[in-house]
């Protein structure tokens, strides 16, 4: 895929690029140099700050259970999984 340079440094990012990674108007990327690259990166901090507040958690569950429901016991966790409990 190319993507050329306008008169005011500006490109448009092929469909399929935008589709593939769910950008739209007004989606912030990241710009990093890297030698002679140009890496271009979807900002996910916007998304996640923008969720932030938003999921409401069962009474009594806190958000060191979800993440040990999602990636299992961690070495050195202090807490008994549930069923050991």
């Amino acid at each position: 895929m190319e993507a050329t340079v306008a008169e005011r440094g500006q490109i448009t990012l092929p469909k399929a690029v935008r589709d593939a990674l769910g950008l739209t108007k007004g989606t912030t990327l990241k710009v990093e140099l890297d030698g002679g690259r140009i890496i271009l990166r979807k900002d996910v901090g916007d998304a996640l700050s923008k969720m932030r507040g938003r999921i409401k958690l069962p009474d009594g569950v806190t958000t060191d259970d979800v993440m040990r429901e999602l990636r299992g016991r961690a070495p050195g966790d202090p807490y008994p999984p549930p069923d050991e409990a």
